[in-house]
């Protein structure tokens, strides 16, 4: 299953509490990527807070795979855990029924 997980910082989540876990979770980034679990990571353009691609089999190992992550363990930051679906509209141009 393919989610989009969008991060959202928490109030509490200063300069000076998330400063110093930074290199942990660049380092539990990494674990989750090699895993296969993450498979794209981008900050968005418009404020500083990350967007995940993941491959999960379900939201509850999603979850779990967000959790380990430093910042969400310290409560400095939670995600948006968004299950996606393949596009079906390509079917009208080349199903059955559009010939």
């Amino acid at each position: 299953m393919k989610i989009l997980a969008l991060e959202k910082e928490k109030e509490k989540a200063t300069a000076g509490r998330v400063q110093p876990l930074l290199r942990a979770e660049a380092a539990q980034v990494w674990e989750l990527y090699q895993a296969e679990v993450l498979r794209e990571i981008y900050f968005r353009a418009d404020r500083p807070e990350a967007v995940l691609v993941m491959e999960c089999e379900n939201l509850s190992e999603a979850e779990a795979a967000l959790n380990s992550l430093p910042l969400v363990q310290e409560g400095l930051i939670e995600f948006e855990i968004i299950p996606l679906a393949p596009y079906p509209g390509f079917r009208r141009l080349f199903g059955e029924q559009a010939r």
